[in-house]
């Protein structure tokens, strides 16, 4: 029995097999602000400071000739890391900290014009007063 081309068409016509029913939405269509990121565990929110747009020469640096910060303002902490015993050990910053971290960690995410890194607290270096 051999298959015409119009039963073939026909067969194939209401299959959808390259769509997912069980898509997850994008982070685009998900509305984020400050006040909606609850970091967990040993995790801070950290809003980035401005990175220097001139050397001291005066020269202006394009985008792509610019260092990644190193120094922000902790915006959001969260509750601590469990110890082995089970309890929470708080954290050592507060909101409002102005913190060193390391050049590499956590992740990097931008809310409208400001850009936040999420990180471990154990990538924090130093305080700065």
């Amino acid at each position: 029995m051999a298959f015409r081309r119009r039963d073939l068409a026909a067969s194939l016509a209401p299959c959808q097999w390259f769509r997912n029913p069980y898509r997850i939405p994008s982070m685009a269509a998900v509305s984020l602000s400050v006040s909606t990121v609850k970091p967990l565990g040993d995790r801070i929110f950290i809003k980035v400071s401005e990175s220097e747009e001139k050397t001291a020469g005066g020269i202006l640096l394009p985008d792509t000739a610019k260092e990644k910060p190193q120094v922000g303002e902790v915006v959001q902490v969260g509750p601590g890391k469990r110890n082995d015993d089970g309890t929470r050990q708080a954290p050592e910053v507060s909101v409002g900290d102005k913190v060193l971290y390391s050049k590499y960690a956590g992740t990097d995410i931008k809310l409208g014009s400001d850009e936040y890194v999420l990180l471990s607290e154990k990538d924090i270096l130093a305080v700065v007063n």
